[in-house]
């Protein structure tokens, strides 16, 4: 056979640049896949640059601010992947966790109003079944979260339950039923009048964006008032303690930073959902036994009342 036309040969391929590849596909963009890779943008380019030499073909071509893959990429991708994944696989069946020896520092996401119904009884329960794990939150937008969990820098994710891509697995966490808070003289029948002509404090993390309550409400076709925004759930219970605001929380997070305060905790008057609350983790992780552990213990404290 002429050597010059022969294909790529496995034996003199560095196996490291298949793993380039499939960041480089799943992530369309060189920046995010050096981030995902712990490494410089220039050594993601001269892996890719590698990889078409060995393949004689670019692989992936520049559109707008990323890259999508040619014709010959798209159809190596499938096999590369299947074959990333078995071996991701075998490895994770070798790994053992033994969570009362073993020392790690999971990292959770969590939204600002479970951080308090669920850190406090994880972090004691973690502290009698895995002694020397330790256990930290951070606050991730959901626009960056696949790109936290694919690098590593999280391990698992709570946030509201919503479509996500391929790469994220999720399974259903708790359903967080609404209430609404009210100041301790609130007197009378909250009824869904009263709710929508009254005036209200919502909490925000972001500086845009409508809160749960309200896109609930749109879906109705209804509208509340809302003359104040604050980015912590315990400062809006603390207003509403001292004004006539009424607040819409989940009832749970309630219990714990409203009523101490005196605070009337009411029926929400209106047919709105509960907030689905769902685990996520990157399929990286799926076979961890680590984080399939953490998965397990996070479900079991979320499931208490």
């Amino acid at each position: 056979m002429n050597e010059k036309n022969a294909g790529p040969s496995l034996g003199r391929m560095d196996l490291n640049l298949f793993r380039t590849f499939e960041v480089i596909y799943r992530e369309r963009s060189l920046t995010r896949a050096a981030a995902v890779l712990h490494v410089s943008q220039s050594a993601v380019s001269h892996a890719l640059s590698r990889l078409r030499e060995q393949f004689a073909d670019p692989l992936f071509v520049r559109q707008g601010r990323g890259v999508v893959p040619t014709t010959l990429a798209t159809r190596l991708a499938p096999g590369i992947l299947d074959s990333l994944e078995r071996l991701q696989q075998s490895v994770g069946r070798l790994q053992q966790f033994d969570p009362a020896r073993d020392q790690r520092i999971f990292t959770l996401n969590l939204p600002e109003q479970l951080e308090p119904v669920l850190l406090p009884s994880l972090l004691v329960h973690l502290r009698k079944v895995a002694p020397y794990c330790r256990v930290r939150t951070a606050g991730v937008r959901w626009s960056e979260l696949a790109l936290e969990l694919a690098a590593g820098r999280v391990d698992l994710a709570v946030q509201i339950a919503r479509p996500t891509d391929a790469f994220l697995r999720q399974t259903k966490l708790l359903e967080e039923p609404l209430c609404v808070v009210a100041a301790p003289g609130f007197s009378g029948e909250l009824s869904a009048e009263r709710y929508l002509a009254a005036e209200h404090i919502a909490v925000a993390s972001w500086r845009r964006g409508l809160s749960f309550e309200d896109l609930a409400l749109g879906h109705l076709g209804l509208v509340r008032q809302v003359v104040q925004r604050c980015q912590n759930y315990q400062a809006a219970c603390l207003v509403v303690a001292q004004s006539d605001l009424l607040l819409t929380m989940s009832r749970r997070h309630a219990e714990l930073v409203g009523r101490p305060l005196g605070n009337q905790l009411l029926t929400l008057p209106l047919p709105l959902p509960s907030i689905g609350l769902n685990l996520y983790w990157h399929e990286h992780a799926e076979h961890d036994p680590a984080n399939l552990w953490l998965r397990q213990q996070v479900s079991r404290i979320a499931g208490r009342p």
